[in-house]
């Protein structure tokens, strides 16, 4: 198989690596890049100028998407800054390329509607990047929700905080996409993953308000903390992110008339209360890293027509909806309404 990966920075390289474990010889890399930086970012997410990023992963490289695209790939891996995806996976999916999409799918809905309509018309496979839902103890949580053991759920919360300096060592954080505006960043359209799995969770909400902005001192442009109380049919959910914690956390609450449910998503741990409802979960040795080698490996077998994607297209454009809803209501102060 030959695959593309549209932009070679640390999510491109972390592909690169496991698309390289998972079929060895047997995966053909080629690598569009507009940047050309040399170094390797290492799986700890430190800069390594000792090492040449092309040579490492055994990828050949081009300056050109069209002369990329030409070498005709299978698929083609979207890892570029969120404000290029759409254009990028649009001009792939026009060659009849399949597509992996990192989160979110872009910054805006314009264009979405086209990307769409040529997926289907080309019978293309298109996932989104969004790879917490292939966590154990989210796929644990939405078995538990889906067979009551909580009784009637009545709220639930998603917490992530970050402090932005610290996310990715490598780089200044001022010239990371999260950090601008033109690139699509803030930690709303960032961080997706948390809408994504309170969209997965709860079900799509019909309307959500917001509050928060740019609130500390972060050299940013756009906005580091956010809450959200989405309306679902489940219950309200409230969704709660920041760049600007020194102590990172992410997790997940649900409350229900039986018990209540947290997991701890850093920790790998999921715990009941009371006990009787379900035994504790924890994986004392996940890896973050299998996160990305689970989504990689289902990406190819739905390639290959085995697996059916479990975060397809039409996921990722509902969940980008909500989050742009989310950003309106920042910017207006006002409930948005989700048709």
């Amino acid at each position: 198989m030959r695959i593309l990966i549209a932009g070679l920075g640390a999510i491109g390289q972390r592909h690169a690596r496991n698309l390289r474990a998972l079929r060895g010889a047997g995966v053909e890399l080629l690598a569009y890049r507009r940047r050309g930086l040399r170094h390797v970012i290492t799986e700890a997410l430190a800069r390594d100028d000792a090492q040449d990023v092309e040579s490492a992963l055994g990828v050949r490289a081009f300056d050109d998407l069209d002369a990329a695209l030409a070498a005709k790939p299978d698929a083609v891996f979207v890892c570029t800054p969120t404000s290029q995806h759409l254009a990028i996976a649009q001009r792939a999916a026009d060659a009849g390329c399949h597509l992996f999409i990192e989160k979110p799918l872009s910054h805006t809905l314009d264009g979405v509607e086209a990307l769409v309509a040529t997926v289907a018309r080309r019978d293309l496979v298109a996932l989104v990047g969004c790879q917490w839902r292939l966590h154990p103890c989210v796929g644990t949580l939405r078995a538990l929700l889906a067979a009551g053991t909580l009784g009637a759920v009545r709220s639930a919360e998603v917490v992530y905080a970050e402090y932005l300096p610290d996310w990715h060592p490598y780089e200044d954080y001022r010239e990371s996409y999260a950090a601008r505006a033109e690139l699509g960043g803030g930690v709303v359209l960032t961080q997706i993953h948390d809408y994504d799995i309170a969209w997965w969770l709860f079900g799509p909400p019909s309307m959500v308000q917001a509050t928060g902005g740019h609130l500390s001192d972060l050299e940013v442009d756009v906005e580091d903390t956010v809450d959200a109380t989405l309306e679902t049919p489940t219950c309200p959910v409230r969704v709660r992110q920041t760049f600007t914690s020194r102590t990172p956390g992410r997790t997940i609450t649900v409350r229900g008339e039986r018990g209540t449910a947290t997991v701890d998503l850093l920790a790998a741990r999921l715990t009941v209360s009371p006990t009787e409802l379900a035994p504790e979960e924890f994986h004392a040795d996940y890896q973050r890293n299998q996160l990305f080698l689970d989504e990689a490996a289902h990406f190819l077998a739905c390639v290959e027509g085995t697996e059916e994607p479990a975060i397809p297209l039409s996921d990722g454009v509902a969940v980008l909806e909500v989050a742009l809803g989310v950003k309106e209501s920042l910017r207006s102060g006002r409930v948005v309404h989700f048709s």
